[in-house]
């Protein structure tokens, strides 16, 4: 067990767990995978990719922010990001992933709330 604790979050996280998960925090409903120009250059450079070919094919601009795209997935009938890889069930870019992504579960939406946050998290303690 791999226990992960966050000053003034009312719950703990097992990261042991995203084996067994499937990677539910990266498909579901659609929404935005917040990506800032540090995250987009090591992404690119992860990626072998120029700056300016891995925008174009890999974000979108949502007034003034940037997000990750997701791809619609028909046989779930759900969204990933484009970087979850659905044979092996895990984040393709797992070093380099965005802020939003490596503080999952502790985001301040769920500070307070630890039965939400159980919904989305099978790791949560």
């Amino acid at each position: 067990m791999n226990v992960i604790e966050k000053e003034g979050y009312d719950y703990k996280f097992d990261s042991s767990a995203c084996v067994a998960c499937g990677g539910h925090c990266c498909t579901g409903e659609s929404g935005y995978i917040w990506v800032k120009y540090q995250d987009i250059v090591n992404i690119a450079k992860f990626l072998n990719m120029n700056i300016d070919d891995f925008a174009s094919n890999n974000i979108k601009k949502v007034k003034h922010k940037y997000s990750l795209i997701e791809r619609y997935r028909e046989k779930e009938d759900d969204f990933a990001c484009i970087f979850f890889d659905d044979m092996k069930k895990q984040c393709s870019i797992y070093s380099v992933r965005p802020l939003q992504c490596s503080d999952f579960p502790f985001w301040e939406q769920f500070k307070c709330n630890k039965d939400e946050v159980q919904k989305e998290c099978i790791g949560i303690l």
